[in-house]
């Protein structure tokens, strides 16, 4: 159970939610399959293929939400209703309108949805109620969006925020790459993306490229500022950080991932134990890039 990249927010300063509990509200939201005419069905799933929906080391809480989505492209659907047309076209002579090729369209979908494939995608989270954190595992702002609309649905008194620091992503990144000083604890890695303030929105990428020097300084100088940058963490932990704060790429380094290795005896040993090295390490990792950041942004 190893993070990819993330999304980070805060829980209320009063969260008092426990592991039972959530597993009581989720319980209330379990994934159904899609039935009928249903084209998506969401709800909340085991992370480990039991009877709970969450999972629970160290004081950290797992849990994930499943969606089963039909899988019927566009161009499937377009060819039947093609042939349909062509048959409609032969018997009665003239061409189908504009409204009666919708209606055959919408026919059409109704007749396939039933039989089309299912194909079920999983989203995790982690509830960290020690240090107040909500960390959901996904590429992209619309799947931690999802999975928090759902959770605003399933829990009414949970209301999130991401994480906002005194110092922006942006405004530090570029003043470490000018100073060419990583903050304590972290080094600066081999990525790169600076884009231009202006209307030219102008955007110079480096991928495996050493970052020292004067062309780096240039652009700075030049008013370009630094939107992604590769770190690493304590030689543990490699990552991108992008300006909206999301992280991007998480790669365990191997002697964290040689640890649960070489202390579990079977796979459920194993799950418990990356998840627990995982949020252990995330958490310490998480505690001093905020600090790096200015700490958090005292909310007005």
């Amino acid at each position: 159970m190893w993070f990819k990249n993330i999304f980070i927010y805060r829980l209320p300063a009063d969260c008092s939610i426990t592991a039972d509990t959530l597993q009581e509200k989720l319980a209330l939201k379990p994934l159904q399959p899609c039935s009928g005419l249903d084209k998506q069905s969401r709800g909340w799933v085991s992370c480990r293929g039991d009877d709970r929906l969450v999972h629970t080391a160290n004081g950290q809480i797992l849990f994930a939400l499943g969606v089963e989505q039909k899988l019927l492209p566009a161009s499937i659907i377009n060819r039947f209703v093609k042939e349909r047309v062509a048959d409609i076209e032969a018997q009665q002579g003239y061409k189908v309108g504009r409204r009666e090729l919708k209606d055959i369209k919408e026919a059409v979908t109704e007749e396939l949805l039933p039989k089309a494939f299912a194909l079920l995608r999983t989203t995790y989270a982690w509830l960290d109620p020690v240090n107040g954190r909500l960390i959901i595992d996904a590429a992209s702002i619309a799947r931690a969006e999802e999975l928090l609309e759902f959770l605003n649905k399933t829990l009414t008194d949970l209301p999130v925020k991401p994480l906002h620091t005194e110092l922006s992503p942006v405004a530090a990144m570029t003043d470490w790459l000018a100073g060419e000083n990583a903050p304590a604890g972290f080094t600066i890695d081999r990525e790169l993306e600076l884009r231009a303030t202006g209307e030219s929105r102008a955007t110079v990428r480096y991928a495996n490229h050493a970052l020292e020097g004067e062309e780096i300084l240039a652009h700075i100088a030049a008013g370009k500022r630094a939107t992604r940058l590769g770190l690493t963490w304590n030689s543990r932990i490699s990552f991108v950080l992008t300006e909206q704060l999301q992280i991007k790429r998480l790669d365990f380094l191997d002697i964290i991932k040689e640890e649960s290795t070489a202390l579990a005896d079977s796979a459920d040993e194993m799950f418990d134990l990356d998840f627990t090295l995982m949020s252990g390490e995330l958490n310490r990792m998480l505690t001093d890039l905020t600090e790096a950041l200015g700490g958090e942004a005292v909310s007005k």
